[in-house]
């Protein structure tokens, strides 16, 4: 992709990447960390981060057809440089958006096949009230599964590596998208404009 309308296509690009890739980042390391929000946003998280990672590609193949149609400065071969390290990272973030999908519908679908399993259960039979004095109890299988089921496959040896991987891949694509960001706006705007302020028309034609 060249241009859109009549603009160099990178130009309008680039705002997909300054968007959805901090978005995922967002969204991984939150699914990573907090088992809540990865039952409720593993899904729109895997797909956010699968657009960030489309997103690049484009946008650095356009930028190479920008720079052939730019002075070659220092400035733009830096933002080159660094436009081209930002797919490792945006990679990583689907890698582990995927994962922690694959994971939750893993342990979806074990819960639902232990409840198939159990089925409607044996027929309640009619036993008489007898009080019973309330004992506390140590925790029992039931809390064990229940504890289990909250981290997934795996057990939280897994979740915690995964919430690792999250914010680690969540850091550093950010990082990178602000570097190349800067170094963008430095390649386009250093020396192409004024630090005192022009006088308009009008100031100009009143002699002010």
């Amino acid at each position: 992709m060249t241009t859109i309308n009549e603009l160099p296509a990178h130009v309008l690009l680039v705002h997909l990447v300054v968007v959805l890739v901090p978005l995922s980042a967002f969204m991984v390391l939150l699914t990573g960390c907090w088992p809540a929000a990865r039952r409720r946003f593993d899904l729109l998280t895997a797909a956010l981060a699968g657009l960030a990672l489309v997103s690049v590609p484009l946008t650095t193949d356009a930028g190479e057809w920008l720079e052939r149609h730019l002075p070659s400065t220092p400035l733009v071969r830096a933002h080159t440089q660094l436009g081209d390290t930002m797919l490792p990272w945006a990679a990583g973030l689907f890698l582990v958006a995927a994962a922690l999908a694959a994971r939750e519908f893993l342990r979806t679908l074990r819960a639902t096949s232990a409840s198939a399993t159990a089925g409607p259960g044996a027929a309640a039979v009619p036993v008489p009230a007898v009080p019973v004095p309330a004992v506390p109890l140590p925790a029992g299988p039931a809390h064990g599964r229940r504890a289990t089921d909250d981290h997934g496959l795996g057990g939280r040896p897994v979740s915690i590596a995964l919430a690792v991987l999250a914010l680690i891949v969540a850091v550093g694509s950010t990082v990178t998208v602000y570097r190349i960001g800067d170094s963008g706006a430095r390649a386009a705007w250093t020396g192409n404009f004024s630090r005192s302020a022009i006088p308009s028309p009008r100031q100009q034609a009143g002699g002010g």
